[in-house]
């Protein structure tokens, strides 16, 4: 059963298990702020895509930075879908492949 998180404006909120491993001291390669760079040498591009209400994608973003995974400005403007109660926002790493 998968768990569930919820996500809001506050962020002094307790934190969840998973936090640990999303920390941005797990990661020791910057984000790239350019999405032509070239790839880094045993480095593999990962993308995040957040799909959701505008007030729930930027919720989970700010989330994200508080917990210290991206920061705010790492991620795409706010992307309309066809859907027109629905955002996306998409993030772009380098994560370093063993």
């Amino acid at each position: 059963m998968a768990q569930e998180y919820k996500f809001s404006d506050d962020q002094n909120s307790a934190q969840t298990p998973p936090e640990q491993f999303l920390r941005r001291e797990n990661f020791d390669a910057p984000t790239p702020k350019l999405s032509n760079q070239q790839p880094l040498p045993n480095r593999e591009p990962i993308k995040h895509l957040l799909i959701g209400s505008p007030k729930a994608v930027t919720s989970t973003i700010h989330y994200l930075q508080a917990i210290g995974y991206a920061e705010v400005g790492d991620w795409s403007p706010l992307i309309s879908t066809d859907n027109p109660d629905q955002v996306m926002s998409i993030l772009v790493r380098q994560i370093l492949v063993a």
